[in-house]
């Protein structure tokens, strides 16, 4: 018996409980999870904004040491540390055969499956695929990747999605060029990544803007040159920091239809606007023809930082052993699983960055 926060249904209050864990089947892995951190998606998954089978225990973004292993798996063995991938890529799909792993189709097949049961003989679905907000864990053997060398096992836990997609939103998804502008909007867990990787990235300028301006000290520690408060004049404000043309780039990390707009109005004419943050169907975002054609900007989404995660690990592993990235600057706050739902209130609340729970 374990213990773990169980989802029992859309929109109800997580439980932390005890659930049983079957030993690992051919192509598995049981995993002890050092860390996992708490994400906006868990959140977005727990109200119903994203669906997923329930009940379900959450957790997408975890490390931790394999316990053992099923039957063919060769790539890991007892005793090591990994970073579990949420969304691994079949590798046969369009998407895939096009090399844009990052969109295949099969990614999240495994958030069906029966992996566990409560106590009292509830079944359960590993949230999405990994079930990282549990003690330990039995995942499909492609969801775990081994830590990269030099990189500590708990802090590892936030390369699984808000390192991966805020390098990969300015790497890959954006293309920041040296020399640019960039603006990033929302700092939390995957903005704080965002502002690092643009400042590794070479940008001149990068504005952070989040509707609190408690979090100007922890955006400026993580590349923010210029700190802007979310009002009704925010595009116009970002706009005054760049020579009255906007900058080159801006990256949304919150997924509401009003940051997305200002995200591309305080673009300059034929900048890039990149949606990272998840956001309802009732969230519309509207613009006119004439307006398309007269700025000529690029808006587009972006998927888990467009990543391949074996091949974007190693790379941002080398800025974390050379201290160019910091995993630690993007925790605020280090938590039990208890503590799992007052992280939640905070992030309603717009406080924080990554709420880390340490096993």
């Amino acid at each position: 018996m374990i213990r773990a926060a169980v989802l029992p249904a859309v929109g109800a209050p997580l439980e932390i409980t005890g659930i049983e864990l079957p030993e690992p089947g051919p192509g598995q892995v049981r995993i002890r999870l050092a860390a996992a951190g708490v994400c906006h998606s868990d959140l977005s998954l727990s109200n119903g904004t994203m669906r997923v089978p329930v009940p379900a225990v959450l957790g997408h973004e975890g490390a931790g040491t394999v316990v053992s292993v099923g039957e063919g798996v060769t790539h890991v063995a007892p005793g090591d540390g990994v970073v579990l991938n949420w969304a691994p890529s079949c590798g046969t799909c369009h998407p895939c055969s096009l090399g844009e792993v990052w969109l295949c189709v099969n990614a999240l097949n495994g958030a069906a499956n029966v992996y566990a049961r409560t106590a009292d003989g509830r079944e359960l679905h590993p949230g999405l695929n990994v079930a990282a907000f549990a003690e330990e864990t039995v995942v499909a053997a492609d969801c775990v990747l081994p830590v990269p060398e030099g990189v500590p096992l708990a802090d590892a836990a936030l390369l699984g999605c808000a390192v991966l997609t805020g390098w990969g939103a300015v790497h890959h998804a954006s293309r920041v060029r040296a020399g640019e502008t960039v603006a990033v909007f929302g700092v939390g867990g995957v903005g704080l990544a965002t502002l690092q990787a643009a400042r590794i990235a070479g940008a001149s300028t990068i504005v952070a803007v989040d509707v609190s301006p408690e979090k100007e000290e922890l955006a400026r520690a993580a590349g923010a040159t210029e700190y802007v408060v979310a009002s009704e004049k925010t595009a116009r404000d970002v706009r005054a920091l760049t020579g009255g043309h906007g900058v080159d780039v801006a990256v949304e990390c919150v997924g509401r239809a009003v940051t997305i707009r200002t995200a591309w109005e305080s673009t300059r004419r034929g900048g890039r606007a990149t949606v990272v943050g998840i956001g309802g169907k009732d969230q519309q975002v509207s613009f006119n023809a004439l307006e398309i054609f007269h700025w000529g900007r690029t808006l587009a989404g972006c998927v888990y930082g467009n990543s391949d995660p074996a091949a974007d690990l190693p790379v941002i592993a080398a800025h974390i052993r050379d201290g160019r990235f910091d995993l630690g600057a993007l925790v605020t706050e280090r938590i039990t699983l208890d503590g799992i739902p007052g992280a939640f209130d905070a992030m309603l609340a717009g406080k924080g960055g990554r709420a880390l729970v340490v096993f």
